[in-house]
């Protein structure tokens, strides 16, 4: 293959290499099925970065001429143009895939739906959710609080509330947030119903359909189905084990304009990986210089098992351009559904109108619960009691993986967060992976979930949080088993005609 780049030119490397080569597929020399070259090998013959490729293929993806298969690599699609030099072609196969505006490895929502409702038998082992132990729950304080509560306040405790929250918990909210080194007014605080409901209010009201969002890939899954619900053009940049791929972002930037972009800088859901200082500053820059807003996702904050922690991206933000959201869900009471949102107050005028529409206010008991909890100073104690709990739980699930050793299995051992990230043999379908773990009475989240697009390497995501010691030890020998079977399960095709049955 030839392609011509001239690094003298203006035109960045990338696009040149992407126009070489949708040249060559428009002209007929790149038919359908033809497999473009490892990003790696392109890179070494053209003597250029291999991030520089794969922002070359990423645009000829977006553009609808090739799509990126397991075990195949980059391919051409079928294409709507007839090649140079002929005056018609043989009718091509339509591609479906092509218009849909989503694919079938692009709904995970079924799959959660079944992995929750597996979860919840009692003689499945759960390392699917991103729940809290539920022996943490602070039952006796919620008692105890919820019974002066109601005797201090009375039906105030139980009626409407303010759409922005009430006054108290936004000072309570700011105070908190100055310990992560956010400074914020309490006016700039929304409270939401959980954290999930911040993400969606914010693309109420900055996205259209069309609108490019950035986002990390892998991600969390369910901001995946609130931007797809936005009818968002959705732009993976890799993470590594310093996050989010920056300079992939720095040479997107230089060719899109997106409306936003989305991460979780800190024990990133799933990976688990921490946006190193160095990108932090970076990707502020980056924000700054081609005006893009960011959504920073801080759930994990607080459960940090070793190590220093890092400055948010709020707390370096100088010019007004980080949203920021976090919710008391993954530390205190999760059904509470007590979260918050920092924006500037123009803006946070908006998001309130839009939280207006949809639920009017979040939870009024569990807003009076959360402000008197923070008050009488009994969120430290409690993070400290959860950390020592969750790092003890960690270390089980991490010797139970080095002494079960799973087929082809590797993890990831992050310093803080919920889960661990595994990867697994290609060769091992998903799908079959599941239904393995379905008969070994055992749930994990797959990790095609958290991907925008279909992932190349297979991967799952374990919790270590939710289920008991006993649980994690048991769990991880199910799973162990449940590989090991699908490695010498023989590969079937599915007879035409088949149902499409669950996965789980």
């Amino acid at each position: 293959m030839q392609l011509r780049i001239d690094r003298a030119s203006a035109t960045p490397l990338f696009q040149q290499i992407a126009g070489n080569l949708r040249e060559q597929i428009a002209s007929g020399l790149m038919p359908e099925g033809h497999r473009l070259p490892p990003e790696r090998t392109l890179a070494r013959e053209l003597g250029v970065n291999r991030s520089t490729v794969l922002a070359a293929y990423a645009e000829l993806k977006a553009d609808g001429l090739v799509d990126a298969h397991v075990g195949r690599g980059t391919v051409v699609l079928p294409q709507r143009f007839a090649p140079r030099g002929t005056t018609s072609s043989p009718a091509q196969p339509f591609s479906w895939r092509q218009i849909s505006r989503r694919s079938a490895a692009s709904e995970p929502l079924p799959i959660i739906r079944d992995l929750l409702e597996l979860a919840s038998h009692q003689d499945v082992i759960p390392l699917s959710v991103g729940m809290p132990a539920p022996e943490l729950l602070p039952l006796d304080a919620v008692r105890e609080i919820g019974e002066r509560m109601l005797a201090e306040r009375g039906a105030t405790a139980l009626l409407h509330s303010p759409t922005e929250g009430i006054a108290p918990l936004r000072e309570s909210v700011a105070a908190l947030l100055a310990s992560r080194g956010i400074e914020c007014d309490p006016a700039e605080v929304l409270v939401t119903t959980g954290s999930q409901q911040g993400l969606d209010l914010v693309r109420r009201v900055l996205i259209d359909p069309g609108d490019v969002v950035v986002v990390e890939q892998p991600t969390f899954f369910g901001a995946l189905e609130i931007l797809r619900g936005a009818e968002a053009r959705l732009v993976p940049v890799p993470v590594d084990a310093d996050g989010m791929r920056v300079d992939v972002l720095e040479e997107l930037l230089g060719r899109i304009r997106p409306k936003l972009i989305y991460t979780l800088p800190t024990f990133q859901n799933p990976s688990g990986a921490s946006l190193s200082l160095e990108r932090r500053k970076k990707l502020l820059a980056l924000a700054y210089r081609y005006q893009v807003p960011i959504v920073e996702d801080d759930l994990y904050y607080d459960l940090r098992y070793h190590g220093a922690p890092l400055p948010t991206l709020r707390s370096l933000d100088r010019a007004g351009y980080v949203l920021y959201l976090s919710s008391i869900s993954k530390v205190l009471v999760p059904g509470m559904r007590v979260g918050f949102l920092v924006a500037p107050r123009p803006f946070l005028r908006s998001l309130a109108l839009a939280k207006q529409a949809v639920d009017l206010h979040s939870t009024t008991f569990g807003q009076w619960f959360l402000d008197t909890w923070l008050r009488e100073g009994r969120w430290a104690p409690h993070v400290e009691t959860v950390r020592q709990a969750y790092s003890a739980k960690r270390r089980i699930m991490l010797e139970a993986l080095a002494k079960c050793r799973p087929a082809g299995l590797t993890w990831t051992e992050p310093a803080g967060g919920f889960y661990l990230w595994c990867r697994y043999p290609t060769r091992l379908a998903p799908s079959k992976v599941l239904a393995r773990a379905a008969r070994e009475r055992v749930s994990f989240l797959p990790g095609e979930a958290c991907y925008v697009d279909e992932p190349v390497e297979n991967h799952l995501r374990l919790n270590f949080t939710f289920p008991s010691a006993r649980q994690i030890r048991q769990g991880v020998e199910r799973l162990g088993k449940a590989l090991q079977a699908a490695a010498v399960e023989p590969d079937s095709r599915r007879a035409a005609g088949s149902e499409t049955r669950p996965i789980i």
